[in-house]
């Protein structure tokens, strides 16, 4: 199959998941933010989700690479330059000071900064260093049902055994949609709350930049490599990526939720 029509295919994705993406895209979650208060609510359910998209990161690398001892050359070069440029940047960026850190860490830092409880997230992650399954440590962390569902559905595509799939859910699912996500996160917050969100407003600005100038662009070459001219494989990537759009409107759906008796109060 030709680059050209590679493009096509993916302008055909494209087009297939634009209704889906309308919909997570003006999603009422971004303008529920009035307070700090409510805006902690939203981390403490987000965070669960900055989390995940690691491990769909990784499970890429994992395909598309070789992360064995002793290493053998695995794949397409030009893949495995993508992914691990990618994970370069998600897993060893800079901070505002200049020092490295992951994207997760950044955002855990900025919950610390304006108060957000990060219990819940660091209860997972050391369920998981004991050896938990993803389900006992989001049980462990008292997670929110939407969140379970959510963490559980990328869980599934990551074991699904198919890279293309996992593929379309971190192109499509995450790194495509993310910056017009987080633009109407970042506006509002600088003028609701001056000075008050430094490491956040970063954290927002830096994925906007990176997702849509950098990482969208190698995604979506990483998803035309994989499915090639497997018209099954594009079928399977589109019904990925709408999947994994509406579990996160089930996300931002339960966000909307918690945040309802708040603002009735």
């Amino acid at each position: 199959m030709s680059t050209q029509v590679h493009s096509d295919a993916i302008a055909g994705l494209q087009e297939a998941l634009a209704p889906a993406r309308q919909q997570l895209v003006a999603h009422g979650v971004y303008q529920s933010l009035h307070s700090l208060d409510d805006l902690r609510v939203f981390m403490q359910h987000h965070v669960f989700a900055v989390w995940d998209f690691m491990s769909l990161l990784k499970a890429l690398q994992r395909e598309l690479t070789c992360v064995e001892v002793p290493w053998v050359p695995r794949g397409n070069p030009a893949t495995r330059r993508l992914i691990n440029d990618i994970v370069l940047e998600e897993e060893t960026d800079v901070d505002p000071e200049g020092r490295p850190a992951s994207h997760f860490e950044l955002y855990l830092r900025s919950m610390r900064e304006c108060g957000a409880d990060t219990a819940p997230i660091e209860r997972l992650l050391a369920a998981l260093a004991q050896g938990a399954t993803v389900a006992e440590a989001l049980e462990a962390a008292d997670a929110p049902a939407s969140v379970r569902a959510f963490v559980l559905d990328t869980f599934r595509i990551i074991e699904s055994g198919q890279p293309h799939a996992v593929a379309a859910a971190f192109t499509f699912g995450r790194e495509d949609v993310i910056p017009d996500m987080f633009r109407h996160l970042v506006h509002d917050l600088r003028q609701r709350f001056p000075g008050q969100l430094d490491t956040f407003t970063y954290y927002l600005d830096r994925h906007i930049q990176l997702d849509e100038e950098v990482h969208t662009p190698l995604a979506q070459q990483m998803v035309r490599d994989l499915c090639a001219d497997d018209a099954t494989r594009w079928q399977q990537a589109e019904e990925t990526a709408v999947r994994c759009m509406q579990a996160r409107v089930g996300l931002w759906d339960g966000i909307r939720a918690a945040l309802a008796p708040r603002v009735a109060g």
